[in-house]
C-alpha cells in the first residue's frame, strides 16, 4: 500500500491532465495509443509510463461466466516489474464509466472510477481505460493479449 500511495502523491504532484485530454487537440494518445502502458502526463505535458505496455498482460473476458464482477470484463496484470498490479473492470463498451479494482505491488485493493475510451474484443485490439482515484487520473492503454 505505500507504493501504491507514493505513486498517488507523486502524481497528485506532477499531474496536471491526462494524455489523451482533448482540450488541446495535440494529446499523445487521443486518437491511438501513441504511448503505451499504464501512464500519466506531467506538467510539462510530457507522458510518463508507470508500467510499460510489454509488462502489462491485458485479458479479456465475453462471458459473464468467466469474467469479473459475473460479467464480461477485462483483467490487466503486471507481476514482471519492480511494481505490480492487478486490475478488473467490467466498463468495456466506449464511453461507458463505471468502476474498477486496482491492488499494485500486493497493497489493498482500491475502487477506481474507469471510463472506456477504446474498446476491443480480439487478441490484438486496443483498449484505452481512463482512471481515477480521487483526484489522481491515469490510463491504461493497452493491447489485448488473451481472449477467455
Amino acid at each position: 500500500m505505500k507504493i501504491f500511495r507514493n505513486i498517488i502523491v507523486a502524481l497528485v504532484l506532477f499531474t496536471s491532465c491526462n494524455n489523451d485530454d482533448d482540450v488541446n487537440n495535440d494529446a499523445t494518445n487521443e486518437t491511438q495509443c501513441n504511448y503505451q502502458g499504464f501512464s500519466y502526463l506531467d506538467n510539462n505535458n510530457n507522458d510518463q509510463t508507470l508500467i510499460p505496455e510489454p509488462e502489462l498482460n491485458t485479458q479479456y473476458f465475453p462471458n459473464a461466466s468467466n469474467g469479473p464482477y459475473g460479467a464480461p470484463g477485462i483483467e490487466i496484470a503486471s507481476y514482471t516489474g519492480s511494481t505490480t498490479l492487478f486490475f478488473t473492470t467490467n466498463v468495456i463498451a466506449l464511453n461507458d464509466t463505471g468502476t474498477g479494482l486496482i491492488t499494485i505491488d500486493n497493497g489493498t485493493e482500491q475502487t477506481v472510477t474507469v471510463t472506456c475510451q477504446r474498446a476491443g474484443t480480439a487478441v490484438g485490439d486496443e483498449v484505452r481505460l481512463d482512471v481515477v482515484y480521487g483526484s489522481v487520473e491515469v490510463e491504461f492503454c493497452v493491447i489485448i493479449d488473451e481472449v477467455l
